[in-house]
């Protein structure tokens, strides 16, 4: 087995580390109730807090301890109990249409909708509850896999609950035949309470080759970026199945919490990521922190006034010193600023509802709002009114590179 425990080299150095602490939601069925026959079956459930979470890079932030979710604003499909309720209405009806005191706002025929759906709910086919397909795009990444099955084995959550998906792509090293051989020993060979609900390995060739040491020139950053959507694209529309969340993780993740899964659900947003960072040595033998994904980040009104002047053709990329976009990245926003809206995401570890996918937003190859690939996705999900957040004090760390 290639995936031994690595936990020496997954912990951050900082004098001031400390593990978090963790708040876990307990699943409601759609309408907003708890539901027994569905809690997710963990024996560590029961012993997690509401207390804020701990910075794991030093110092001590919290997010909202205690979120309200009565308010659901979505329904993905029918249960069999279903009953006409405005928690129940899509998150894109205006806002006013949302409250319980405003149902007249409803038409007649949006009525008529709501009871059919109701009495046609007992034969539709429902999503797995607390259900996720972690995805992941791969090319060469063999000598991260053991630190990627690590971490993973580290998740806190119902294996049973968890799918895996792999594409592998323009791979001339063993990451396909190291992925072949993890899945014979997670489905196969070992314990039943080890074992993911599936896993799955695509491979699709693109054919794209870029030498490593022009990955990261501006120039090249438009093409590169139109394959990886190309390659996000495949990925998802094979994979996705009925599972309520999906999960894109970056195959050269260093570092992320176990609880990770848990404390980003109970947002309950959309599409929620957390703050990727990255570490180097920095003097007297000290590691210095930085911001690693740029592709998270919000909207400002001097960004969006260089944007008016901007060609319809022209490409936005983030972190070149020669291209200036005025953006509020991550980085930037204060300790009381836990939870925040973004225009743009990464796309290192991004948890989005499945729901977000099925409605038709996925990577864009193209040019919208001058954005491609993760930052193109945030834009177009926000269009079909999905919204879109950051946590800039929860951190998780990406390797050098």
């Amino acid at each position: 087995r290639y995936y031994q425990d690595q936990d020496n080299c997954l912990r951050p150095d900082c004098d001031s580390y400390t593990r978090e602490k963790v708040y876990a939601q307990t699943p409601r069925d759609r309408d907003g109730r708890n539901n027994d026959s569905e809690r997710r079956e963990c024996p560590e459930q029961d012993q997690h807090s509401s207390e804020k979470q701990q910075d794991a890079f030093g110092g001590s932030d919290g997010t909202d301890s205690v979120l309200d979710t009565s308010d659901t604003t979505y329904i993905e499909v029918l249960g069999n109990n279903y009953k006409p309720k405005i928690a129940a209405m899509p998150s894109w009806l205006p806002k006013g249409a949302q409250s319980s005191a405003n149902t007249e706002r409803l038409t007649a025929e949006s009525q008529l909708i709501l009871k059919n759906n109701g009495d046609v709910a007992p034969y539709t086919s429902e999503p797995d509850a607390d259900s996720i397909l972690i995805l992941t795009p791969l090319k060469n990444n063999a000598k991260h896999l053991a630190r990627y099955f690590a971490l993973l084995d580290k998740i806190r959550y119902p294996r049973n609950r968890i799918s895996l998906a792999f594409l592998v792509s323009d791979s001339t090293d063993n990451t396909q035949q190291m992925l072949v051989e993890s899945r014979q020993w997670y489905q196969e060979k070992a314990p039943v309470e080890v074992r993911f609900k599936r896993f799955e390995i695509y491979r699709q060739d693109f054919f794209y080759s870029l030498p490593r040491s022009q990955r990261h020139l501006r120039n090249k950053q438009r093409e590169r970026r139109t394959m990886m959507a190309r390659a996000r694209n495949y990925l998802w529309t094979r994979a996705l199945q009925t599972e309520q969340w999906v999960l894109w993780i970056d195959g050269d993740l260093e570092y992320y919490p176990p609880n990770i899964v848990r404390d980003l659900m109970v947002h309950d947003r959309d599409v929620i990521v957390p703050n990727c960072l990255v570490r180097r040595k920095a003097p007297q033998n000290r590691w210095k922190h930085s911001v690693y994904d740029r592709n998270a980040w919000q909207e400002t009104p001097k960004s969006l006034n260089m944007i008016k002047k901007l060609k319809e053709d022209d490409f936005l990329v983030e972190g070149y010193k020669s291209l200036k976009t005025h953006r509020k990245y991550l980085d930037n926003f204060s300790k009381n600023e836990t939870i925040v809206p973004l225009d743009g995401v990464g796309g290192t570890f991004t948890l989005v509802k499945s729901h977000v996918h099925r409605s038709g937003v996925g990577f864009p190859a193209w040019l919208f709002q001058h954005q491609v690939e993760t930052e193109g996705f945030a834009k177009l999900a926000k269009a079909h009114g999905y919204g879109v957040f950051g946590l800039p004090f929860y951190y998780i760390r990406h390797v050098v590179g």
